[in-house]
């Protein structure tokens, strides 16, 4: 009786298993049907991008993913500047490849841009110069294009600040506008966030 039982409660488990199976197959079909016209799907997380490519090839279904690590960063950039419209936005991989070459976050140049300039949409005329530094009494730095002022802040922000122990919104602040009220640094982490959030 008790090889009987076993038997039955086995083949119960293949049925419920089978059932199962049957179920989340049809499912996962139907999700790809639908999705089949769609093109690209994109996830993006803190600079990680994973893309699902499906098409159709001679009416057969193929997928394909992409994952992308730390070269997802210009694409971030990219999306946020042109979200704004600014005049960065062509510069995105070059403003990643500074901050990598000088050791620090992807996201401070235009986080800071964004707090002083409305990312390059407020500036002096003809200035270049996104980022309000050499601009004093004594007259205003300027730059021939936006690659050259990119190339002389990067350079600028890790030589005066982040050597020198200003590496927060909060410190980098006390040095860059010593004046504010704590505006200056709750904007920047404001657009720190919003860039590493990928939320835009």
């Amino acid at each position: 009786m008790q090889k009987s039982g076993n038997k039955i409660n086995r083949f119960g488990f293949f049925v419920v298993f089978g059932l199962f199976t049957m179920v989340f197959l049809y499912t996962e079909m139907f999700a790809l049907v639908r999705l089949k016209d769609h093109g690209t799907i994109r996830a993006t997380n803190f600079g990680n991008e994973v893309n699902l490519l499906i098409g159709n090839d001679k009416n057969n279904m193929v997928m394909t993913s992409e994952v992308a690590g730390e070269d997802a960063r210009p694409l971030l950039i990219r999306k946020y500047l042109e979200k704004y419209h600014s005049p960065l936005a062509p510069y995105s991989d070059l403003i990643y490849k500074l901050s990598k070459d000088y050791g620090y976050e992807y996201y401070w140049i235009v986080a800071i841009a964004q707090q002083e300039s409305n990312l390059c949409k407020k500036i002096p005329e003809g200035s270049h110069n996104c980022w309000g530094y050499g601009i004093n009494k004594a007259g205003t730095l300027k730059f021939d294009n936006y690659e050259l002022s990119l190339k002389s802040y990067a350079e600028y922000l890790k030589r005066e600040y982040f050597d020198k122990g200003y590496n927060t919104p909060e410190l980098i602040m006390k040095k860059y506008c010593p004046s504010s009220n704590g505006s200056w640094a709750a904007g920047v982490n404001q657009f720190i966030e919003e860039m590493k959030s990928g939320d835009f």
